[in-house]
């Protein structure tokens, strides 16, 4: 067995099954789950329609690197949307199984186990796999700390001795569960210590699709690369997905894009792993990534949930806007003297409304303090109507005076 196995916490929704297993929605209430960033929106008919035009392909191996077709036009929205120069479909781009899949198996491509004490940074509260793809990797996760007061995360904080051991930087922009975008200075920060220390630095830009401002898009590290004038995008990949962006998260369709060396490397490990896109879902992904009206459509759904209820949950919680992606990530009241668990049992248990405690998506830092704890991750995937539903349960159970 695979030693590190046993260095791994148990899944964030594992445990939040475990904490609520013996508790009761009440009886008249239907439950209302927003704990899971699993978009609700409808699955865009171009979608479907092509998935039922290309079953043929089924009778096929799919290649390893994907069809020229679906690269070609993954480099041309990547090139649209982050207004760069065209990308090389046959060096620069690789479609991939969904942004999970890839995280996992590029981080198994980075990591060189052998040298003394590999490091892989990861911002703190994050997105589990980042850290399981390290420790399964024989690397050790050095955890960066989230500063509210500024919404960043405090990667001046790393000491120069874990700067020197760091092989992989994963940075999540737009964030999960924060909701924050990482600002160019702060990009160009990274790249000058990538520079200096020689790591890789992985944007997982899943959430990047998930804004508010039709005229203010969240900018993209390859952006940001490409204006410092690193057009070879050296020791970068950015990671795109269809899941949130076209509401197709079992299409398990996505992308890696940036430095080529690093591609023909992640491609090679690729052929031995089986993880190649079928036909099918590569003909999907292609009317997916030419299409930009359902995605307005889609932002403008989050949009409207985030404009109107936002103002009622500010009523009895400090919560504003994020700067993108679907998530409130909310503190719990005082009263509760930072026990994100125990809101998280009495709010379902009251309301029907689940939702997932940041204990489970952070770890205790260097400092021994758990960035996530007090905190409570509010995914705004449903219908409106049913979100508006939840937002009026959550703030009836706010409202009252807590127990004494």
């Amino acid at each position: 067995m695979n030693p590190h196995l046993d260095e791994l916490n148990d899944f964030t929704f594992t445990r939040l099954a475990r904490l609520l297993a013996d508790v009761t929605a009440p009886v008249g209430l239907a439950p209302i789950n927003l704990s899971i960033g699993e978009p609700k929106h409808p699955t865009p008919a171009l979608i479907i329609d092509a998935l039922r035009s290309h079953t043929a392909s089924l009778a096929q191996y799919p290649p390893t690197k994907g069809p020229l077709a679906l690269r070609q036009a993954i480099a041309a929205w990547i090139a649209r949307r982050f207004s760069l120069p065209p990308l090389d479909a046959e060096t620069q781009v690789l479609p991939v199984l969904g942004s999970k899949e890839a995280l996992y198996s590029f981080t198994q491509t980075i990591i060189d186990p052998t040298r003394s004490n590999p490091r892989v940074l990861v911002p703190n509260p994050f997105y589990m796999v980042y850290e399981g793809a390290a420790l399964l990797c024989g690397a050790k996760p050095h955890f960066v700390d989230y500063d509210a007061s500024t919404g960043q995360y405090r990667w001046e904080d790393v000491p120069e001795s874990v700067w020197q051991d760091t092989q992989l930087v994963i940075v999540c922009s737009p964030d999960n569960p924060t909701g924050t975008v990482t600002a160019r200075e702060r990009w160009r920060w990274l790249f000058e210590q990538s520079d200096r220390y020689g790591f890789v630095i992985v944007a997982d830009e899943c959430y990047s699709e998930i804004y508010f401002d039709e005229g203010a898009a969240p900018i993209g590290a390859l952006q940001v690369a490409a204006e410092a004038g690193r057009h070879d995008f050296r020791r970068l990949v950015a990671m795109g997905s269809l899941s949130k962006r076209s509401n197709a998260p079992g299409l398990r369709s996505g992308f890696v894009a940036g430095d080529a060396a690093l591609l023909a490397a992640f491609l090679k490990l690729r052929s031995f792993n089986g993880a190649a896109m079928s036909g099918t879902v590569a003909a999907a992904s292609i009317a997916a990534w030419n299409d930009e009206a359902h995605v307005r459509e889609n932002r403008a759904a989050y949009a409207r949930k985030f404009r109107e209820l936002t103002p009622l949950m500010a009523r009895h919680l400090p919560v504003a806007m994020p700067d993108a992606a679907f998530y409130w990530w909310l503190p719990v009241p005082p009263s509760y003297a930072g026990d994100d668990e125990r809101f998280t049992r009495e709010l379902f248990a009251a309301t029907g409304v689940t939702v997932t405690p940041g204990t489970y998506l952070s770890r205790p830092s260097q400092s021994g303090a758990t960035p996530g704890r007090g905190h409570v991750r509010v995914a705004l995937v449903a219908a409106f109507d049913e979100c508006r539903e939840a937002v009026d349960r959550m703030a009836a159970f706010l409202a009252r005076p807590p127990l004494s």
